[in-house]
């Protein structure tokens, strides 16, 4: 499922896509080879280095960071600044917060923003938006306040009976019977374009299957590509939305692996839960 046509700001239909010991001493003169047998020595050595295998990867497991009684960073550094890889995850654990089905409480950063804006994007491209009542829960939980009354009446605005008839919903965003609407999204990564204290501007690429599985869909699930791109405020000590837009693609090559049937879509929806997003 598309939000619109391409930096359109409030997500309204378009024409898109509905879319991480030492050696063991001895008494006397250490160097002194008369008193250290060759077999021993070797036995020695090879200790050594299984010793020291082992500290290393004890030292880069203990790095994962994830386990339990581990501090979050949440210390206001910012974990992206010259990283050479920014695509790697740094390891910091998600948030713990959730309000309703979307997370809160991000950490006033430049990974707090990506964070959260991941997470914001996958709420704001879910059947979830489509349904009038969860709708505006979203919308109050993302935006900052002065936004809400505005961008409510543009979604509901955006997302009319039409929309919604071309979809094969009814008025409450619900599928007919046999059928089942999908609409999920998956962050691929995100970028941070502006940061202040106060505010940030994210990217976030995505892909996602968007349609309706089902014998007589006539809207088939397929997948898609594109990137959102939200500006965010720091507002009740938290990140919020204050605009968002977004544009097709970067999109890889498709493969010719062969489609599941709409049962098995609609099953996989059923039964594979979504993840909180975290940088």
């Amino acid at each position: 499922m598309s939000l619109g046509d391409d930096n359109d700001g409030f997500g309204g239909g378009g024409s898109g896509q509905t879319r991480t010991r030492l050696p063991e001493g001895g008494s006397g003169d250490p160097y002194d080879d008369t008193r250290r047998p060759p077999a021993r020595s070797s036995r020695s050595l090879i200790t050594v280095v299984g010793v020291v295998v082992l500290l290393i990867a004890a030292i880069a497991f203990a790095n994962r960071g994830g386990g339990d009684g581990e501090t979050d960073n949440t210390s206001g550094t910012s974990p992206t600044a010259g990283n050479r890889n920014p695509t790697s995850a740094t390891g910091v654990r998600p948030v713990t917060g959730k309000n309703g089905q979307i997370p809160t409480g991000f950490a006033r950063d430049e990974q707090g923003a990506q964070s959260a804006a991941a997470n914001f994007s996958v709420a704001l491209v879910s059947a979830d938006i489509l349904k009038p009542d969860r709708r505006r829960e979203i919308v109050r939980q993302l935006f900052v306040q002065d936004k809400v009354a505005e961008l409510e009446g543009s979604f509901d605005k955006a997302y009319n009976r039409d929309f919604l008839d071309k979809l094969g919903l009814d008025a409450n965003g619900n599928a007919a019977a046999g059928l089942t609407y999908v609409s999920r999204t998956a962050p691929v990564g995100t970028k941070v374009t502006q940061f202040s204290e106060g505010a940030a501007t994210v990217e976030v690429w995505c892909t996602g299957v968007f349609g309706t599985a089902g014998v007589s869909s006539t809207n088939p699930v397929t997948n898609d590509w594109f990137t959102i791109t939200l500006a965010l405020r720091w507002a009740d000590n938290d990140w919020k939305v204050e605009t968002f837009s977004q544009k097709e693609g970067p999109a890889p090559v498709n493969t010719d692996r062969t489609a599941s049937d709409a049962d098995a879509i609609a099953k996989a929806v059923e039964e594979y839960g979504g993840f909180t997003y975290a940088r």
